[in-house]
């Protein structure tokens, strides 16, 4: 949520940024003509009140008193209509508030979607094999690997079951991760996978997008989409002391997704399905650090696929492309060397995003700063670690032989006891 004050003095600032992602620019203007009608009803209800206190202090030298006190019956009752008005009132400026997203910084790539994405650089030799490359499905149902015939059997479409050499790769993954991003100073944590409507909300993704969520009616709960978005929430209501920022976490969890708008898109397989695994990287910084942090997580994300020695370009996401929370974003897609029948094509396998103040603001948020002793809001960001089911289709496709087999990346080698290839 962005702050009103911002609104009232930028507005046209507020509307080209929004407009850039492709939002509704009409919700600026709803906003503040429901903050001033908000503004002018609570400077009518002060008076009254004023005015009511008043006369309650006279009643006793007033000789006629049921005058009074139909005076002050009668603004009771009017006290408590402009209440109800102003209910109403704060909760549609609430509704339309909520609804604005965080505009992108000026240096974002302007782009409506996604193919509008820019390519920073590419990084990594693509490997060169003397046979036609196989898919990592193929790959892995030859080797049992990946059974997803049977994870249909039991739970419906978009599930994979990950068996043997599949299941040690993401074991090895996350210790692999873990270990280097502790090094760093990240503090892990395995969180709930379960959230409150609250918290949930105050991530910012469930005023669009709620379709992508799985929802438990009767126990009003949500299954997160991503770590990140319980990780926010562990600090809500709480002021950090300014030496405890940077604040940096790693976390693994379980993620749920309906994909409901990726109607015929990778229905085969595990790229994209309704329940997979993430490490998640964290942050809560100062204001002037953010974009700091930004660039370390960055840089963190690279420094993995660098290890792993898995070929990967970086891009730079347009403002059409960003989610609602991000101010700006970077995807890592990894090179598959088995996609398009041998051709390959790179693939998302990492995103990180900057969200400014757009999420601690909803979660109350803030850091005690040194010089004006007063409470501020801290900053916000997120980084995926690896998105474990397309690292394992990373290192598959790109360590590959020809005689069907998986060899194991070095920088995992001391995580899989020792095996150094799947067969």
């Amino acid at each position: 949520m962005l702050d009103i004050k911002f609104i009232r003095e930028q507005p046209e600032k507020i509307k080209q940024g929004i407009q850039k992602k492709g939002a509704d620019i009409s919700l600026v203007d709803k906003a503040l003509e429901l903050d001033n009608k908000k503004r002018k009803l609570l400077q009518e209800i002060e008076a009254i009140r004023a005015k009511k206190n008043a006369t309650e202090k006279k009643i006793a030298e007033e000789k006629d008193k049921e005058k009074i006190i139909q005076v002050l019956k009668e603004a009771k009752e009017f006290l408590l209509i402009k209440e109800k008005e102003l209910a109403s009132i704060e909760e549609e400026y609430f509704k339309a508030m909520s609804l604005i997203p965080n505009p992108p910084l000026d240096d974002v790539p302007e782009g409506k979607d996604d193919k509008e994405n820019v390519v920073l650089r590419e990084v990594g030799k693509k490997p060169q094999f003397d046979f036609t490359p196989q898919d990592y499905l193929t790959l892995g149902e030859n080797l049992d690997m990946i059974d997803v015939k049977r994870a249909a059997k039991i739970s419906g479409s978009r599930f994979g079951i990950l068996k043997r050499g599949a299941a040690t790769l993401e074991v090895a993954l996350i210790k692999f991760i873990f270990d280097k991003l502790t090094k760093k100073g990240f503090i892990p944590i395995f969180p709930p996978v379960l959230i409150k409507p609250r918290p949930f909300w105050g991530m910012g993704y469930l005023d669009r997008g709620a379709e992508e969520v799985y929802y438990l009616a009767k126990d009003d709960l949500y299954l997160v989409g991503t770590s990140e978005q319980i990780i926010g929430p562990m600090h809500l209501d709480e002021v950090f002391q300014e030496e405890d920022l940077p604040l940096r976490y790693v976390s693994f969890s379980s993620c749920f997704r309906r994909e409901a708008g990726s109607y015929g898109k990778d229905t085969k397989g595990i790229l994209r399905v309704h329940q997979f695994d993430k490490i998640e990287m964290f942050v809560f910084c100062k204001p002037e650090d953010s974009v700091k942090e930004h660039q370390f997580l960055l840089s963190m994300e690279e420094e993995i696929m660098k290890d792993l020695k898995i070929p990967y370009r970086v891009l730079n996401i347009c403002t059409g492309d960003l989610g609602d929370p991000a101010v700006a974003k970077y995807d890592i897609e990894a090179w598959l060397p088995g996609q398009n029948k041998g051709e390959g094509e790179y693939r998302e396998t990492h995103s990180t995003s900057n969200c400014t103040d757009f999420q601690s603001r909803r979660l109350n948020i803030k850091f005690k700063n040194k010089k004006t002793g007063k409470n501020e809001l801290v900053h916000t960001l997120n980084g995926t670690a690896l998105a474990l089911g397309r690292g394992i289709v990373a290192v598959m496709e790109n360590y590959q032989t020809k005689d069907g087999k998986i060899r194991v990346p070095r920088a995992l080698w001391r995580y899989t006891n020792g095996v150094k290839i799947f067969s």
